[in-house]
């Protein structure tokens, strides 16, 4: 059954006229009065719901019942990343979505290729958007993941609350031949009981990697530098592959 999103609240009804993007969605798809969808919002839990009626524009629907069921993962990851180029931070969004990350924060670092500009912040934020909420679309999840405003590593940090008020481990990965492999750090946590509203918190470098500066700075907050081997990996494919990781190990 097709999985279409709606920015809309949504609830139980006979009649429903869908928002633009879901209508079109409903229309690429060449549905018909009968066929029936499941529709989402992000806010949780899903409708089945049956095409009811349909113009060149317009598409109605009548939601027949809610189902809450959740695909979430038993631990929530905060990921922090150096932003990419465009069509990899993309793809990041996209993968990671399907992997179960709950909140992404865009950092602007010293070593950043890309500058976001703040006229084009929102912009950026509705197009990340978009890209995740497709992804949840195809993967079955009922809640994408928050997106931030890009912001810079110092103001994240100092923003960030302190280690003793909340739960769960704070990484960042490192070229640093003294890292600890994330394979040990993550038997670790799989040995120990997962706490209510755990969250393990995730900071990657850019494509330029982290300064020496910056990884102090991470030290100084408590975050635990990590190594994924020998070879260095693209800032996109390490998170990717971080997340693979603790969802096999923890979903």
């Amino acid at each position: 059954m097709p999985r279409i999103f709606c920015n809309t609240p949504l609830s139980v009804q006979d009649r429903y006229e869908l928002p633009l993007e879901a209508a079109r969605h409903v229309q690429v798809l060449r549905l018909q009065p009968g066929s029936e969808v499941t529709l989402f919002n992000g806010e949780g839990g899903e409708y089945r719901a049956e095409v009811v009626g349909m113009t060149r524009k317009d598409v109605f629907a009548h939601i027949l019942s809610f189902d809450p069921i959740e695909r979430e993962s038993r631990v929530a990851v905060h990921l922090a990343i150096g932003i990419p180029a465009n069509e990899r931070m993309d793809w990041l969004i996209e993968k990671t979505t399907e992997l179960g990350l709950s909140k992404l924060t865009p950092l602007m670092t010293q070593h950043n290729v890309v500058r976001v500009n703040p006229e084009r912040g929102d912009k950026k934020i509705q197009h990340w958007n978009a890209i995740a909420f497709a992804a949840c679309s195809q993967c079955g999840r009922n809640r994408a993941p928050l997106i931030d405003p890009p912001i810079t590593l110092l103001n994240w940090l100092k923003n960030l609350p302190s280690p003793e008020l909340k739960s769960g481990p704070r990484w960042f990965f490192s070229l640093d031949p003294e890292s600890e492999p994330l394979r040990q750090t993550l038997l670790e946590l799989t040995s120990q009981p997962t706490e209510k509203d755990a969250c393990v918190l995730i900071a990657f470098g850019p494509e330029g990697g982290w300064s020496a500066q910056e990884e102090v700075l991470l030290k100084n907050h408590r975050f635990r530098p990590l190594s994924l081997g020998t070879r260095t990996l693209r800032a996109e494919t390490a998170a990717i592959a971080t997340l693979a990781s603790i969802s096999a190990l923890l979903s």
